[in-house]
């Protein structure tokens, strides 16, 4: 696992480290041309490299690089073609390219985005037709074959919309809101291999949800997911697939009071 970035209370960092769970070992990662500190920003995994493009650190920043964990060694990315600089966007890995979305700057929310090819060196704009709204603090997937987006925050409020992304085509395809979870951002999407499973997040008010759905792109379709046993509502927690299972931990609990965060999670079983 390598971790990169991020705030560390009085600042962003560009440090970060790998850890071996099999050693139970953390080994820190060279600095030498790391990008710029930064936090919110977003990484994609290739399977020999990690792609780490945009962010915030004082700066809102544009850039971003590549590590080899094998050689220890950062490579910086081409800006050319590059999008706008922004953080609390989302990234993706394809197989063969990085595709960053959405995001703002402080000022605007991005539906814009760009397909990144690390073996050229080269980015290419994501198409702008039939894209979702501006929006940051979204989820995304990636299919096999499709990026879905959902959610998020945006000028107007937060967002129960979404979209699916062909790469292939460079076109967009509205998703079904029929039945889908309210609207929310700062939530979690896993891909299962045939669905998505959206859950937890903030509404407008920066209220937690203990809810969310499950989209299945085949049938354009969205159904609930049970309340039995739900974790507490949360919204900045973290969630992974295991192959069966979806396991959401962490977050944000603020109704039990200002700032508090929990170290509960939950298994959740699709049907």
């Amino acid at each position: 696992m390598i971790v990169w970035g991020g705030w560390e209370g009085v600042g962003s960092v560009n440090t970060g480290a790998k850890y071996n769970p099999i050693s139970d070992i953390w080994t820190v990662l060279s600095a030498t041309n790391a990008p710029s500190a930064r936090n919110s920003h977003a990484a994609a995994w290739t399977g020999s490299k990690m792609l780490v493009w945009g962010g915030g650190g004082g700066i809102f920043d544009g850039s971003g690089g590549m590590y080899d964990p094998a050689t220890d060694i950062w490579t910086a990315m081409s800006l050319t073609n590059a999008p706008s600089q922004r953080y609390l966007h989302t990234a993706i890995w394809t197989g063969s390219k990085m595709i960053v979305w959405g995001g703002w700057d402080d000022i605007y929310e991005y539906n814009t985005g760009g397909a990144y090819n690390p073996i050229s060196d080269m980015w290419t704009a994501v198409s702008v037709t039939n894209a979702p709204s501006e929006r940051d603090s979204h989820s995304a997937v990636w299919t096999g074959s499709e990026m879905i987006i959902w959610g998020g925050y945006s000028y107007t409020g937060s967002e129960n919309t979404g979209a699916k992304y062909n790469p292939s085509t460079d076109t967009w395809t509205a998703i079904s809101t029929a039945n889908a979870p309210s609207a929310r951002y700062g939530h979690t999407a896993v891909w299962t291999g045939t669905k998505m499973i959206v859950w937890g997040g903030y509404d407008d008010y920066g209220q937690e949800f203990d809810t969310g759905g499950v989209y299945d792109p085949g049938t354009n379709s969205w159904s609930a997911i049970t309340m039995s046993n739900v974790p507490p509502a949360r919204g900045s927690h973290t969630a992974v697939w295991t192959g069966s299972d979806m396991i959401l931990w962490g977050g944000n609990v603020s109704y039990l009071g200002p700032g508090i965060v929990t170290d509960t999670g939950g298994k959740y079983t699709p049907q």
